[in-house]
């Protein structure tokens, strides 16, 4: 009997000038899925507080209690009219922004006497098909931050080459969208909605899964 694939898929909690984070609802609607192809995934869902601490606390726990297959991570770009998939996290961090605990960090890298940047993996381009194919404007992104959402993507990247195989792993930004309780409320000028969101995230989740899949095709023992 094979082992199921486990997918870890997380967000973001509300932060400073951003009362309202729609990677919360994502993440919930995408870790309900009842899907053919995901009968055998158990699929995890983590909000983490936009906090340098609780990514620290958090991450490893997660990492070790559900080793996870792949992990999906998604963040709030406010400022930009479509998806991000990211190819990269750069080994930086800012001073000028806190966290919603008034935490700033104390250098400018988040790790000393190391590498300047890691990057996701050829399988972005993939992830870019599969939001496209969705209808959902997305682009690819080499730049993603100097906040949380790139600690997160560092911390991710970094803890995975410390473990062997290293599973796909992937951070997308999300645009500010409508609240999906308000239904009145017309589409921002990008024209994107929370259940665009959706259809994107699942397009994202399911190739996800099948690079889990491919991968643990390769590494079962011969």
């Amino acid at each position: 009997m094979s082992k199921s694939l486990r997918i870890l898929i997380t967000g973001f909690g509300p932060f400073p000038g951003a009362p309202y984070n729609p990677t919360q609802g994502l993440v919930a609607r995408l870790i309900h899925l009842r899907r053919p192809a995901l009968a055998d995934v158990i699929l995890k869902g983590h909000i983490f507080r936009v906090s340098y601490g609780a990514v620290q606390r958090d991450l490893p726990v997660l990492l070790a209690d559900h080793a996870p297959d792949a992990v999906l991570m998604f963040g709030l770009a406010q400022r930009t009219p479509y998806l991000r998939v990211e190819t990269r996290a750069r080994n930086v961090v800012t001073g000028l922004w806190p966290d919603v605990d008034q935490t700033t960090p104390a250098g400018r890298m988040i790790a000393r006497n190391t590498a300047s940047s890691a990057r996701f993996g050829p399988h972005t381009g993939l992830l870019l098909q599969a939001a496209r194919a969705a209808g959902v404007w997305t682009e690819l992104s080499q730049d993603a931050g100097r906040y949380l959402c790139n600690y997160l993507s560092w911390k991710v990247l970094t803890a995975a080459d410390e473990n062997s195989g290293r599973p796909p792993a992937a951070f997308v930004h999300v645009p500010l969208v409508p609240r999906p309780t308000i239904t009145h409320r017309p589409l921002p000028p990008h024209g994107i909605g929370f259940e665009d969101l959706v259809d994107a995230g699942e397009a994202l989740l399911m190739t996800m899964v099948k690079l889990a899949r491919q991968r643990s095709l390769v590494m079962a023992p011969g």
